[in-house]
């Protein structure tokens, strides 16, 4: 597989390449998810069998034939990818210091029947993917404004009446009190800053060689686009984005984004013809938050 010299190559899956290139309008094209791929050493059967998985799995449809095939994600799949932008920017928000912590703690209860097992299920990974850590069963806390996105998907299921929306500015575990011990103890936040500190290791030399070599083509900076992207999506889906005023300090998310961001600019400023940009397209709307 191409990569960049003297570093060590990140891991990128195939299926992890399709999500990358779905368009604004949910599609992917499979000319371009062929060639990409091949570019970045994946074989034409490695993108069938995972084209096929995901169609099996309902997370895309598939029209045609080939290259010339459409792939179509599913409301599911969409549901999950589009957050992903409003979350990438309020991380950068958090970053900049625009998002103060108002000392509220947002939790949420519910009780569902195992009558309606699969849509309790679906409120719990919904309540985790949105940052909330369990106190009790059926009961999670967040440090994050989630009303809104937790109604909707309380509302979305059909369970919206078995569901209770709290705040306290008092929440105590044990002996624990402190805002900071209780999002120690809530929240891997070790593991979490071990994904950073590796999205660190991945970037400093990809950006060096960004800022100092000038031979540099189209499928060394196509491969460098897609590992970075790999490995700011690794580090920050599990993060429940808690406010700077619960993570310690120094907190390596801070220092990753930034160097991300500068990688970013370096990948944008050499793509002449936009390939990568397709990578980076939910981080678009918002380019000054970069």
């Amino acid at each position: 597989m191409p990569g960049t010299p003297g570093v060590d190559p990140v891991e990128i899956p195939t299926r992890t390449l399709v999500y990358a290139l779905v368009r604004p309008d949910g599609s992917v094209d499979a000319g371009e998810l062929y060639t990409v791929a091949g570019v970045l050493g994946m074989t034409d059967q490695q993108v069938r069998l995972c084209v096929k998985r995901l169609v099996a799995e309902g997370r895309f449809t598939h029209h045609g034939r080939g290259r010339k095939a459409v792939l179509s994600a599913s409301e599911d799949t969409l549901r999950i990818i589009e957050p992903n932008v409003e979350f990438v920017r309020y991380a950068f928000r958090q970053d900049r210091g625009l998002e103060p912590w108002d000392g509220t703690w947002r939790l949420v209860a519910f009780a569902i029947p195992e009558s309606a097992r699969s849509a309790r299920d679906a409120l719990r990974d919904a309540i985790l993917r949105l940052g909330g850590a369990a106190l009790h069963g059926g009961l999670y806390v967040s440090a994050n404004e989630w009303t809104d996105l937790v109604s909707a998907e309380a509302h979305r299921l059909g369970v919206s009446d078995a569901v209770t929306l709290l705040t306290s500015r008092d929440l105590r575990i044990g002996p624990l009190d402190r805002p900071t011990e209780l999002a120690a103890h809530l929240w891997p936040l070790t593991e979490l800053a071990e994904r950073y500190e590796r999205l660190i290791e991945t970037t400093r030399p990809r950006l060096a060689r960004l800022e100092s070599s000038a031979d540099i083509d189209d499928v060394e900076l196509l491969t460098i686009g897609v590992e970075l992207t790999v490995e700011f999506s690794r580090a920050m889906e599990p993060d429940p984005l808690l406010p700077p005023e619960l993570l310690p300090t120094p907190w390596p998310g801070h220092q990753a984004r930034t160097l991300l961001s500068q990688a970013w600019n370096a990948v944008t400023a050499r793509d002449h013809t936009h390939t990568t940009r397709r990578l980076y397209r939910l981080y678009e709307p918002n380019p000054h938050l970069l």
